[in-house]
């Protein structure tokens, strides 16, 4: 049965979601969008037929479920009048970086189950890995719940101990980053031989594209394996490969996800 879903906060992520769920069939008219400002607000009605609204308080009243989309550093303020309601039997997901379910709980008080998740940017297009993490007392229901909701943009997967957030982060929520960041390398690279940019972005993108579509459709190989069939001995791959090793890449690889960890776990504690 379908829940009514409040969304505090219109940006990217609770965009995609709700058009994700809409596209699923789940009922618009059900789905409640709160925000300051009216620009997002009337694009979300005009374009996904949702229910809209500038004022949290009404919205969390009438939603059985509440999407806490708003940015790490204001979520404190947020939940503190929301805090003031009657949470019984609600549950709330926290899509936003670095509050703990600890901090949640201390702003939205013991009644309402918590559920934090961790989405990445591909999400945008229904391509998303979404980390979950619930406390012991949240029920399967509610699991579930959470699994549907956030299905609509992608993949999930659920964690353990909440620590494992961190990983999610610096596996898949900052990692498109660092292939753009590879990507853009490249592409420089290929400028600088004198390719055309139009020409070295359509090459690059579509190999990137390929190589994640051919990890996909391959499980049964390593990502050792599908790389050295790419890679004839002695040939041009096995040279650049050979470069790569050579300049030392899985340890920048490994030095920056730590970083991204260590940057997580600091969050944590200043959210």
């Amino acid at each position: 049965m379908s829940r009514t879903v409040a969304f505090i906060g219109a940006g990217n992520m609770a965009r995609s979601i709700i058009s994700g769920l809409v596209a699923s069939g789940y009922p618009a008219a059900q789905i409640i969008a709160a925000n300051p400002s009216q620009g997002k607000l009337d694009a979300l009605a005009s374009e996904f037929g949702v229910q809209t609204t500038n004022d949290n308080l009404a919205a969390c009243e009438q939603a059985e479920v509440i999407v806490l989309g708003v940015k790490p550093q204001l979520m404190a303020q947020v939940c503190a009048p929301i805090a003031e309601l009657d949470l019984s039997g609600k549950l709330a997901l926290s899509i936003a970086a670095g509050v703990t379910c600890d901090s949640l709980q201390s702003y939205l008080g013991s009644d309402v189950a918590l559920v934090r998740t961790m989405p990445n940017t591909p999400s945008l297009l229904g391509l998303g890995l979404t980390g979950l993490y619930a406390p012991a007392g949240v029920s399967q229901v509610d699991r579930d719940f959470a699994t549907e909701l956030m299905a609509a943009v992608g993949e999930t997967l659920w964690l353990e101990q909440e620590a494992q957030i961190d990983q999610v982060i610096a596996c898949a929520g900052s990692s498109p980053a660092y292939f753009f960041l590879f990507m853009e390398a490249m592409e420089q690279a290929a400028e600088k031989m004198g390719v055309t940019q139009a020409d070295a972005r359509l090459m690059i993108q579509q190999a990137a594209l390929g190589a994640a579509e051919m990890v996909k459709h391959n499980p049964q190989l390593s990502l050792a394996e599908l790389r050295a069939q790419v890679t004839s001995k002695g040939g041009t791959t096995a040279k650049a490969i050979e470069t790569f090793e050579q300049q030392g890449l899985r340890n920048s690889v490994a030095d920056a996800m730590n970083a991204a960890v260590e940057r997580a776990q600091q969050m944590a504690k200043e959210f």
